[in-house]
């Protein structure tokens, strides 16, 4: 009898074993898919990230190879000037045709994934691809504009398209669909705008995206919901067009959204308390859901502005900012790391988990992401 004990007592400590070691490894194994779900949680935040960079050659030490192949960004952001250092030509990603080529097939190559490749080449003031590293100069668009040729703007799209797609950059962030109006100081004063007048902005634009896709290289649309009847520049600051913007500002994302020209769509940093009384348009739902996306029947790319500009930066959080802005309907946001807010190199990462936490904490939808990660996978076919 006394031995039977012993046997069940063995017994049942064998079983309690047992019982301990499947918890072990069922906890161990819920770890696994818990840090698989993060994984690839992260993964989709990152790809929703455009993020820039220093240096015109890419040595191993380089945070942007982290960015790719780490962190594993949708996209990257080149300039030729670096504002947080010495604002000389050529101190940031760009100097010179052969190196612009090599750079850019870097990227890629690094990456081992489809990443977008973005500069701002609009003509005149903003280019990044400048006669000084051997590209032929492009007029304005309000100069192209005045001129009223379509088989001009043509060829001038054209030329910008080639320049691009030789230095290896697929998505332009252009062209300006802002109305001109002279005291606009980011706008109008820097001669961006094809025109005053809405229909013919709308004309010249769809030519120089004719242009552009001719020649394989993709466009934006800047600035939703329009920035042209702007008085103060959203770099430096909340910029209120409440008393300045009219609905005809609406007119050529309308009707290149109606002919298809649309690859992506930049919204702007301004706020418009008749559209939204409560935020600007990157973090307006009410802009960007309700007015682009339901009432304009866009269902492409929404590019955010640089997240960092003062517009944003010094009247939210940075976790504020990409909460709102992604629930508003944002699929892509820009971090150039070129701007007055200075020069973080792990800035992509950290933005990386603030997104993965704010959808664990459910502040944010899933589904939000995936739905963006949809969006960019349709721009890179």
């Amino acid at each position: 009898m006394k031995k039977l004990n012993i046997s069940k007592l063995y017994i049942k400590r064998f079983l309690s074993r047992i019982i301990l070691i499947s918890i072990f490894l069922f906890a161990l194994q819920a770890k696994a898919v818990e840090k698989l779900e993060r994984d690839s949680l992260e993964r989709l935040a990152a790809r929703m990230l455009i993020v820039g960079f220093k240096g015109d050659v890419i040595t191993s030490d380089n945070p942007v190879v982290s960015y790719l192949k780490d962190t594993k960004v949708g996209g990257i952001i080149l300039f030729d000037i670096d504002l947080t250092g010495t604002r000389k030509l050529g101190s940031r990603n760009i100097t010179g045709r052969e190196q612009l080529q090599q750079l850019t097939d870097s990227l890629r190559h690094i990456a081992g994934y489809p990443v977008v490749i973005t500069a701002d080449q609009e003509g005149g003031l903003v280019q990044r691809l400048k006669p000084q590293y051997g590209y032929e100069a492009v007029p304005s668009a309000k100069t192209i504009g005045k001129i009223g040729n379509v088989d001009t703007t043509y060829y001038w799209g054209t030329v910008m398209a080639k320049q691009l797609k030789e230095a290896g950059i697929n998505l332009n962030l252009a062209p300006e669909v802002d109305i001109h109006k002279d005291d606009c100081p980011v706008i109008g004063k820097l001669d961006r705008s094809y025109s005053i007048d809405p229909d013919s902005v709308a004309l010249h634009a769809t030519v120089t995206i004719d242009a552009f896709h001719d020649n394989g290289v993709k466009v934006t649309l800047k600035h939703f919901p329009g920035h042209g009847s702007a008085t103060a520049d959203s770099h430096y600051g909340l910029t209120d067009v409440t008393n300045t913007w009219n609905e005809s500002e609406l007119i050529p994302f309308k009707t290149l959204i109606d002919l298809d020209k649309a690859d992506a769509i930049m919204t702007a940093h301004i706020f418009n308390r008749n559209l939204d009384p409560d935020y600007p348009a990157t973090l307006s739902k009410k802009i960007i859901t309700d007015l682009l996306r339901d009432q304009l029947n866009y269902d492409g790319v929404v590019i955010t502005d640089d997240l960092y500009m003062q517009g944003i930066i010094d009247n939210y959080s940075i976790e504020e900012a990409l909460t709102l802005a992604i629930n508003a309907g944002a699929d892509m946001i820009i971090v150039g790391n070129n701007i007055t807010t200075g020069f973080e190199a792990d800035r992509p990462a950290k933005l990386v988990k603030i997104i993965a936490d704010a959808v664990e904490s459910g502040d944010i939808d899933v589904a939000r992401l995936q739905e963006a990660n949809l969006r960019i996978d349709e721009l890179l076919r």
